[in-house]
């Protein structure tokens, strides 16, 4: 029998879902991996490399996997790219190296007519191996350790498909054309999203990035949040919006469209952000990925992650995908950070 006011000891599963959804709160806080923790370090330790771990389930399972089993986080999250989407979407994809994420090469809308969604969509490979990977996660992890999938957003697939400057140049000549385009890949996201919770993902995370040094407020609010609206009304399970760079002035927005939490970077002051939030949605992430995961030390790591205990995040982690050279003793810090407990 627990002390009054003493928390309980949760599963890495049951604290990083409690933290999303809103529930008690365990001894700790969760740390999570909303994105991508694959680094190099971490590649030689698991003996799995890029683009291998892109390409072929069990090697994309394995890598994740170590965020766990090598790192503590409380997720595992095996989408390591931001590209799977845009490969069987008709881009041309270099995937990467150890020293380099993977890249569009190619951007082949021009017009609405130029867009093609194959029938076999979920069957492409580069769709393929994410379910796959997810399958082998469920199976190995599913009952102590949250899965995460990962799925674009109509807004960033239009930036692959189309080109990111041609894209943003169409907010303003031509706005009936990007709502068109939203229209046109929304089922992407709904179907790729729904199918890896069918595959066995306990959330799902949805870049779409919007952010602040490229998109108005005024222009979120026109276009991202009817659109993400309706999108979440069809996805069957918990999700996680992630947008990169400085959206304070759109959190409150973030906050009505039906995402359970928002995985936000650094540069956000996450008091700031917590304010902003008003607990109306979870706050993940708040760890900066360069001044403090790859150029700090583990103590500079360990600060800013109690700055973001003590601000009211629900869940802490990298802010984004982090560099490929991020040392691991930074990783294993914002975990200490954690344990430290509230």
């Amino acid at each position: 029998m627990l002390d009054a006011g003493e928390k309980p000891d949760l599963t890495p599963r049951r604290r990083f879902l409690a933290s999303l959804m809103g529930g008690r709160k365990g001894k700790r806080i969760s740390v999570s991996n909303p994105t991508s923790i694959a680094c190099v370090e971490l590649m030689n330790k698991v003996g799995v490399h890029f683009p291998q771990a892109h390409l072929d389930a069990q090697a994309m399972a394995e890598l994740a996997a170590a965020g766990y089993e090598i790192l503590g986080f409380d997720t595992i999250m095996p989408e390591f790219s931001v590209q799977q989407e845009a490969a069987a979407l008709g881009c041309e994809i270099n995937w990467g190296s150890d020293e380099m994420m993977p890249e569009v090469l190619t951007h082949p809308v021009k017009e609405i007519s130029d867009v093609v969604i194959p029938e076999n969509l979920l069957e492409k490979p580069s769709m393929r191996v994410v379910l796959d990977a997810i399958s082998m996660l469920r199976r190995e992890y599913g009952d102590r350790v949250a899965i995460l999938g990962k799925v674009m957003g109509p807004w960033t697939i239009c930036y692959h498909t189309v080109g990111v400057e041609d894209f943003l140049i169409l907010i303003r000549l031509d706005p009936d054309k990007v709502r068109a385009l939203l229209e046109a890949y929304l089922p992407v996201t709904v179907a790729f999203a729904n199918a890896q919770l069918r595959a066995g993902a306990d959330a799902v995370v949805l870049p779409d990035h919007a952010t602040g040094a490229m998109v108005s407020a005024k222009t979120y609010a026109e276009f991202l949040v009817p659109i993400h609206r309706r999108m979440l009304a069809e996805i069957g399970g918990p999700t996680i919006l992630h947008i990169c760079g400085k959206c304070l002035d759109r959190i409150p927005l973030i906050a009505t469209e039906g995402y359970d939490g928002y995985h936000f970077e650094w540069q956000n002051d996450p008091k700031q952000a917590v304010e902003a939030a008003a607990g109306q949605i979870s706050l993940l992430g708040g760890i900066s990925n360069i001044e403090g995961l790859l150029q700090g030390t583990p103590e500079e790591v360990y600060r800013q992650a109690r700055y973001n205990i003590e601000a009211g995040v629900d869940s802490i982690g990298p802010e984004c995908a982090i560099s490929l050279q991020t040392p691991l003793e930074n990783l294993k810090a914002i975990v200490a950070a954690a344990e430290e407990g509230y």
